[in-house]
């Protein structure tokens, strides 16, 4: 197949039918990142949707030589610093708890949870907070070299930094993780 013939190419020229598939191939792996980055799964779904549509409108600028799964991300990359941004201005403006809150996802439940399970949605909350209160420009090559396996040359291309800057930033996120996640065993009690 000739290169102006690939699904790339198509969809950079309108295609949208072609763009349909690129973006039904990418939709399950992109919607992982998302969601391990904003920390819920409504607001995943939501900014998820405006990558897709930031990438219909921005088609025509697209280089079907480019990697279209490294362009789709650094697009679902934008939108996810967009929406951290505006839930920082709503903080701010209204003074409530942030969406990651235990709290604000707490659903109502009269039986008990054992032990276990408790202690492990425990950790899986001090994680997402903990990740959440990273800074972004740790949180991303973490959850693109953790979270999806990518190498630190593919990272490095779609953060459009060095490959380099992108193991430093990957070492310092899991310290500060570390250091975040470091509590006593009676810290919650």
């Amino acid at each position: 197949m000739r290169a102006e013939d690939s699904i790339e190419a198509r969809a950079a020229r309108g295609d949208a039918a072609a763009f349909t598939a690129l973006m039904t191939a990418s939709k399950a792996e992109l919607y992982r990142f998302v969601r391990r980055y904003v920390g819920d799964e409504a607001e995943a779904h939501d900014v998820l949707q405006e990558a897709y549509a930031s990438a219909w409108l921005a088609l025509r600028r697209y280089d079907p030589a480019r990697p279209f799964d490294v362009w789709l991300r650094s697009i679902a990359l934008n939108k996810c610093r967009d929406w951290s941004r505006r839930r920082a201005v709503r903080r701010v403006v209204r003074g409530v708890m942030g969406l990651d809150a235990p709290e604000a996802t707490a659903v109502g439940d009269e039986a008990p949870l054992p032990e276990t399970r408790l202690d492990d949605r425990r950790r899986a909350e001090a994680l997402q907070r903990a990740l959440s209160d990273l800074p972004d420009a740790l949180k991303a090559p973490l959850l693109l070299a953790t979270l999806e396996g990518r190498s630190h040359a593919e990272i490095a291309s779609i953060l459009r930094i060095t490959p380099k800057a992108v193991e430093t930033r990957v070492a310092r996120a899991r310290r500060k993780l570390a250091e975040a996640l470091a509590w006593s065993p009676n810290a919650d009690a």
